[in-house]
């Protein structure tokens, strides 16, 4: 058996996956974008960022020698010859990294002196549990932010929704009014894989996925409202909308998503609890085809409503139950809502013109009347 030296090993540990097989095996490279490549025999092994991920296996490491012990099952020493062989017969080229941004410090928005407003909001506007809403408060997952425009000087109150890494280190924010309005976004230096997150069972299998921290708060309510214990369940944001490509394939999964898997690899079953429209529909679809075969995906939607803080809203009476057809929603303003009516209720029709495009509203006559209670998710 050859032996090899430590100087020898290093050096060979220093070839990543992209060089060699850019230099030995190029037949084997498939180019899925400026960032991302994967392999011919793997479609589902991704090489992005100097590192590579065997999506289907939970497997991945950096250097090419991984790889082939990893991967082609070549055992150590017959890899390590391998490389050296092939760079003492032509030494790899490298290629040019793509520059990495350094990363920024996450910039949190200055405290208000209560939260009062911000818990109004959550459970008078968005139906939030107040219990739930206390323990977020208390554990710092959110809290109620002040902005100042540098246009008025006035001061406006928002909800700061907060994500921490493993170590319990703030690393992402995202704000949004305490009003009807879209004003939302991520704080400045916020790392996307740590988006907001609820519960923390390490020994649950199962992680459950929303579009906003209002939809995980949200379910976190509706699992109190059936006498579960929301703190037993993992339940995780992504930190923005997530857009798949036009070529499903060639998706990659959300990092907020990727960063969870990796941080907790038991995991092998995942509920999705996305939007009912034309995004959270697609989003749904590339998730179910682009994660590994070995994580069972189930598509979750509400059963009415937008959205699961829709859906808690009409479990409380606070909104009128209605169904929202997403396949009138092809990112346009058409939206049609069909509410449920009762057999013997005749349906109001009204029609609102907006920006040139017609919805269409059916209201039940009786707006106070509540959801049936076998209204499963």
């Amino acid at each position: 058996m050859p032996y090899y030296s430590r100087e020898i090993i290093d050096k060979i540990r220093d070839i990543d996956l992209l060089t060699y097989l850019e230099n030995y095996e190029p037949d084997e490279l498939v180019k899925l974008n400026e960032r991302m490549y994967s392999t011919r025999e793997h479609d589902s092994l991704k090489i992005s960022n100097g590192m590579w991920c065997w999506w289907s296996r939970r497997i991945g490491g950096k250097s090419a020698l991984d790889f082939l012990i990893k991967v082609r099952g070549m055992k150590f020493v017959d890899a390590v010859s391998l490389l050296l062989n092939k760079t003492a017969i032509q030494p790899p080229i490298y290629s040019k990294p793509l520059a990495v941004p350094k990363a920024k410090k996450l910039i949190l928005p200055e405290k208000a002196t209560d939260n009062s407003r911000l818990a109004l909001y959550l459970q008078k506007d968005r139906g939030i549990d107040e219990e739930i809403v206390e323990y977020c408060i208390k554990n710092n997952l959110i809290y109620e932010g002040l902005y100042k425009s540098e246009k008025t000087d006035k001061v406006f109150q928002n909800a700061i929704f907060v994500g921490y890494d493993s170590s319990g280190q703030a690393k992402y924010a995202v704000y949004r009014s305490l009003n009807k309005s879209r004003y939302m976004g991520d704080c400045s230096g916020s790392t996307k894989e740590y988006s907001f997150r609820l519960g923390a069972n390490k020994d649950s299998n199962e992680l459950h996925l929303f579009e906003c921290a209002i939809d995980a708060l949200s379910f976190a309510t509706l699992l109190k409202m059936k006498g579960h214990n929301w703190q037993e369940y993992n339940l995780i944001s992504l930190s923005g909308v997530y857009q798949p490509k036009e070529q499903i394939e060639e998706s990659t999964v959300p990092i907020a998503l990727a960063n969870f898997f990796k941080e907790n690899p038991n995991i092998n079953t995942l509920k999705l609890h996305l939007d009912n429209d034309y995004t959270g529909r697609m989003a749904t679809k590339a998730l179910q085809v682009i994660l590994p075969k070995n994580i069972k995906v189930i598509d979750k939607p509400v059963k009415y409503g937008k959205d699961v803080n829709d859906f808690l809203l009409i479990k409380k009476g606070i909104l009128m139950p209605f169904k929202y057809d997403w396949r009138n929603d092809k990112n346009v303003k058409k939206k049609v809502y069909a509410l449920l009516v009762e057999p013997n209720n005749k349906p109001k029709i009204t029609k609102v013109k907006e920006d040139d495009k017609v919805i269409k509203e059916i209201a039940i006559t009786n707006e106070n009347r509540k959801p049936k209670d076998d209204m499963e998710r």
